[in-house]
């Protein structure tokens, strides 16, 4: 493009809205989308598909395109600054505009905010409590935006994991703290300890330890935001031998920790945060 093509940009009135089978559309507007016949194995992939308009952009001729992004890219929320292939544009007879009704019908999944991982080693005897709980609060449905997964003993999937920028986490686990077994706690921990914090133990291959994984988090440069630990008083870790199995008031417990998480996990979607009597670990 010469430099007269981009005076001739700089001087066209911006684009904000215009209007497509008696539609206005604007940025924003939910649109399906139907490419010319006769196009390329793109065009085919995107026929039919859901997106939403990110701009109205005129070339220096006058004409209109229309910037758009998929509801199902997982690049959309990259911002204008993503890498190519996230934008696409389309001419104003190769979009459907959908009505306000099909807008709300095929609206985005969002993305999960809230994680529930389950941790634990299932032949330590209540060690496996927040294995065991999981496994139920896997077969309930959930409101959107919650993922609950199983990490067990895999300490290093788990730091990874923050790097999907969940705003809070909910970590359950068995938590030794003096109480009778059975007994549950909500926790707060310090996920950013001041300066002189010691450095992050190497985390091991057989063994969780939360604490751990979220140090090794952030030496790793992996933003760690809210986290909350569920915890249940074990009875016992299964000795040397090991032990398959709950401990009667811990397997007691496991109910009513499937519940707690439920609770904790309403109150943070409802914007009231969690119990103001959470205990620092």
């Amino acid at each position: 493009m010469n430099q007269w093509e981009w005076q001739l940009l700089e001087e066209k009135t911006p684009v904000d809205h215009m209007e497509i089978l008696g539609i206005d559309v604007r940025a924003g507007s939910r649109v399906r989308l139907r490419p010319r016949k006769g196009g390329d194995v793109m065009d085919i992939a995107l026929a039919g598909q859901i997106a939403t308009i990110e701009s109205l952009e005129q070339d220096y001729e006058g004409k209109c395109h229309i910037s758009v992004v998929l509801d199902n890219d997982p690049g959309r929320d990259m911002g204008l600054l993503r890498q190519p292939g996230h934008r696409f544009f389309f001419a104003a007879e190769e979009i459907e505009p959908l009505s306000e009704f099909e807008a709300q019908k095929h609206l985005p999944v969002a993305k999960p905010s809230i994680l529930v991982a389950g941790i634990g080693n299932i032949f330590l005897g209540d060690d496996g409590f927040g294995v065991e709980v999981i496994r139920r609060l896997a077969g309930l449905k959930l409101p959107e935006g919650v993922r609950v997964a199983d990490f067990g003993i895999r300490g290093l999937d788990l730091a990874y994991a923050f790097e999907d920028g969940y705003e809070t986490t909910i970590l359950v686990d068995a938590c030794p703290r003096g109480e009778a077994p059975g007994t549950l706690y909500v926790i707060e921990p310090e996920v950013n300890p001041g300066a002189g914090a010691e450095a992050p133990p190497a985390l091991e291959a057989h063994a969780m330890n939360p604490m751990s994984v979220l140090r090794t988090a952030r030496a790793m440069n992996i933003e760690v935001k809210k986290v909350l630990l569920v915890g249940c008083e074990p009875g016992t870790l299964g000795g040397e031998e090991g032990q398959m199995g709950l401990s009667a008031p811990v397997e007691a417990a496991v109910d009513e920790a499937v519940k707690l998480v439920e609770s904790v996990v309403r109150r943070i979607l409802e914007q009231e945060g969690p119990d103001s009597r959470l205990s620092p670990l």
